[in-house]
């Protein structure tokens, strides 16, 4: 052992302790200030709406982003599923195809065009989701069969759950501005989004979203 770095000695049982309470003190700020938002939304009856998503993001400024693993989007019993998968700029997808019956997945969206023609199992190569906003996905033998992949430009999202529920962990506090989306929205439509203001305590917000019938 090279001579001076011996834990065992009176020096090192004082030096120890005291670079890890400068560590934490350092890693302080990031850990106990960062808050929640809690989110509830209804679409315009009131009753909870499934699949909407939330996207956090600075008032001014941008927020670093990386690229999730990879997400898996399914074709089963000639459905997507997920019908509506969020992800961050730069994630990979997989689509693989669990019917017996072979699909032609596409997306004519501007942030993504792609085609994956007739196949069946899982294609070779993922499909990588560069440029964000809301991509739709179509299948060219089942006209009935849609989903939508919304790329997020920020680490602070959430998609709701049946309740109508989600949560956003992490937030540093600041000003926000709060985007809603769901796929029942008309096309080209976005509600205005929310100036929020997030401190150091957890947060809520309880909105309606004016959807169109469930497509």
């Amino acid at each position: 052992m090279t001579p001076g770095f011996r834990f065992d000695t009176p020096r090192s049982h004082g030096a120890i302790p005291a670079l890890v309470a400068a560590c934490l003190a350092c890693a302080a700020p990031a850990t106990l200030h960062a808050a929640a938002l809690n989110l509830n939304l209804t679409d315009a009856v009131g009753a909870p709406l499934a699949d909407a998503v939330a996207l956090l993001e600075p008032a001014s400024g941008k927020a670093a982003v990386k690229p999730m693993a990879d997400a898996d989007i399914a074709q089963a019993k000639r459905q997507f599923a997920p019908r509506v998968t969020l992800i961050t700029t730069g994630t990979r997808v997989n689509f693989p195809n669990l019917d017996t019956v072979r699909h032609h997945v596409y997306s004519f969206s501007t942030i993504k065009t792609f085609e994956i023609k007739l196949y069946a199992g899982v294609p070779g190569t993922p499909v990588v989701f560069d440029k964000p906003g809301v991509a739709v996905l179509g299948c060219n033998i089942h006209d009935s069969m849609a989903a939508w992949v919304v790329v997020a430009d920020t680490p602070w999202s959430a998609r709701t759950a049946a309740n109508g529920q989600a949560r956003i962990d992490g937030i540093p506090p600041g000003s926000y501005k709060l985007r809603l989306w769901h796929p029942g929205l008309p096309p080209n439509v976005e509600p205005p989004p929310i100036a929020l203001t997030i401190g150091a305590a957890d947060a809520e917000y309880g909105g309606r979203i004016a959807v169109r019938a469930e497509p």
